[in-house]
């Protein structure tokens, strides 16, 4: 079948099942074809093994499997990472998160620590090991979650040390000079509301920050000041809306605590410098 006849067949599929993103079909013809976005609508006859292969993941895609599952991999801050059912996707927004730290890191004059709380994949982890020279650490409640992040650590040559633990459970002595994590802060009640490709695909642990998204930042922002050097660095991810609850958590045991806006100029990071 040539390349247009099959477009426009798959199209009338996603219209059917009311997918409106047809930018998922071009990543899907560019993983099979093996061929650049803009040299699709100049790409002739589809071979039988290749329309086999495309329809397969089209049905995936139709169940609304995101892309990311249906290829295991993804890419973040210009890096490659294997992704299942078992840790979170990482999203364009949390390189804004990774950003920050990075040169924050990399001002300082001396090698220093960092710990990830809940590091699911390992994306935020590995790129910071990759940019900087830190000595990093990473925790995930989920032994499946760290089994991905291990593996991906291998492929990126990132010398990690993984625990698992249930936030700081099982690394009660170690001190670092900055902790960030991504924590689920989802509420409950929004979690259920979510699109299919989220709710139905990607891990509820993940996500499920509780009654009003704030859970996994009240235990974190407690136990913090006790794992952090003098002058540590407490940094989050944020839900959209919560720039001011997030500060106000820290306002206690931290000082010079900064709200940073994504891309699309929503609140999305929060930092702090432990008091003292």
């Amino acid at each position: 079948m040539k390349y247009i006849e099959l477009r426009k067949k798959i199209e009338q599929m996603f219209e059917a099942e009311k997918i409106d993103d047809f930018a998922d079909i071009d990543w899907i013809m560019v993983e099979i074809l093996k061929v650049q976005r803009s040299m699709l609508p100049f790409y002739g006859e589809i071979s039988s093994e290749n329309e086999k292969l495309i329809m397969e993941a089209i049905s995936k895609r139709l169940k609304h499997i995101p892309i990311a599952y249906i290829f295991g991999k993804t890419n973040f801050y210009g890096y490659d990472f294997k992704v299942n059912a078992n840790v979170l996707i990482p999203r364009l927004d949390t390189e804004v998160l990774v950003e920050k730290l990075i040169a924050d890191i990399n001002s300082r004059r001396k090698k220093v620590s960092v710990l990830d709380i809940g590091t699911s994949s390992g994306a935020i982890i590995i790129t910071i090991k990759k940019e900087t020279n830190a000595e990093c650490y990473a925790v995930d409640v989920s032994k499946k979650a760290l089994e991905v992040a291990k593996e991906n650590a291998k492929e990126n040559n990132a010398e990690i040390k993984f625990i698992e633990s249930n936030l700081f459970e099982n690394i009660k002595d170690l001190k670092v000079d900055f902790i960030v994590s991504n924590p689920p802060y989802i509420e409950t009640e929004t979690v259920k509301g979510l699109e299919p490709e989220v709710v139905s695909n990607e891990p509820i642990l993940a996500l499920d920050g509780g009654e009003d998204g704030l859970d996994f930042y009240r235990i974190i922002v407690e136990n913090a000041k006790n794992h952090l050097n003098a002058q540590g660095m407490l940094y989050f991810e944020i839900g959209y809306n919560q720039g001011e609850s997030v500060s106000n958590l820290m306002k206690e045991d931290f000082e010079d605590i900064e709200v940073i806006k994504d891309y699309g100029g929503n609140d999305r990071v929060v930092k702090g410098k432990l008091k003292g």
